[in-house]
């Protein structure tokens, strides 16, 4: 695709504050986040933004959209809320909120799943919502979020670890969040796969077709369920559009030819 040039950028910088509630005004050099801390973002970043998406496409003006909010957000937070608020956050690859490669930090083996870096209490929704930050975010920021991973990291082996001491006192086969990590994030965990595993004999499939909301027991589940309930939950939510295999080490997606009935 051509390099949008400023017209075509200005136009998505508008559509965007329409559709997303954004308070924006377009300058000559870019746009400025109003608000009680303006934050001024060139159009050269606008463009790092859409990573080569159609700045009037849905798919453009969402990516522009959740790299203004998240590069607003981090205006507005100190270094040490930023580190207070570092969480981690797992995402299928190809999902509409993964940012793109320079954003994983922790490469799931399979192919499956990426883990990076988000913060919390970011976003329009609860106060538990975590927000994905584009890593060309923070460098606009002029922001360095490395030394915040190894607290990421370790919020999610501990959630991880709460997880399963609650999988064991309930015995149910409904995954669930845990403090500020969804399902998939957890699913991140070699703390959280290996029990999982291990109760199904060392390989355990599993169905996670939103991001807050996976089924372990597939015998009891059509074959069906996890890409139909996929593709009827939001985008934003949505999880895997399949059963996955979960090992100790690995987390793979169930080809859909070869994915077994369960009865």
């Amino acid at each position: 695709m051509p390099v949008p040039g400023t017209a075509a950028l200005r136009l998505s910088a508008l559509m965007v504050s329409v559709l997303y509630d954004i308070d924006l005004r377009p300058t000559e050099d870019g746009i400025v986040l109003t608000g009680p801390l303006p934050v001024a973002v060139s159009w050269a970043q606008c463009r790092q933004a859409l990573a080569g998406h159609d700045p009037e496409s849905d798919t453009g003006c969402g990516r522009l959209a959740r790299w203004l909010v998240a590069r607003q957000r981090i205006a507005h937070l100190t270094p040490a809320e930023l580190a207070e608020r570092a969480r981690p956050v797992g995402l299928p690859r190809g999902h509409v909120l993964h940012p793109g490669p320079a954003w994983v930090r922790d490469n799931i083996l399979g192919d499956t799943l990426d883990l990076g870096l988000g913060i919390v209490g970011g976003g329009s929704g609860t106060a538990h919502e975590v927000m994905v930050v584009p890593p060309e975010a923070w460098s606009a920021a002029g922001i360095d979020p490395a030394p915040w991973w190894p607290i990421a990291r370790g919020y999610l082996r501990t959630m991880s670890m709460l997880a399963v001491q609650r999988r064991a006192r309930t015995r149910r086969d409904i995954l669930r969040p845990m403090g500020d990590c969804d399902v998939v994030t957890l699913l991140a965990a070699k703390e959280y796969r290996t029990p999982l595993a291990a109760a199904d004999g060392g390989m355990a499939a599993v169905a996670v077709p939103m991001r807050r909301r996976g089924w372990t027991d597939l015998r009891a589940i059509d074959p069906a369920f996890a890409a139909t309930a996929a593709s009827l939950t939001a985008p934003e939510e949505r999880g895997f559009a399949g059963p996955l295999l979960v090992t100790p080490d690995e987390v793979v997606m169930i080809a859909r030819r070869a994915a077994p009935s369960y009865r």
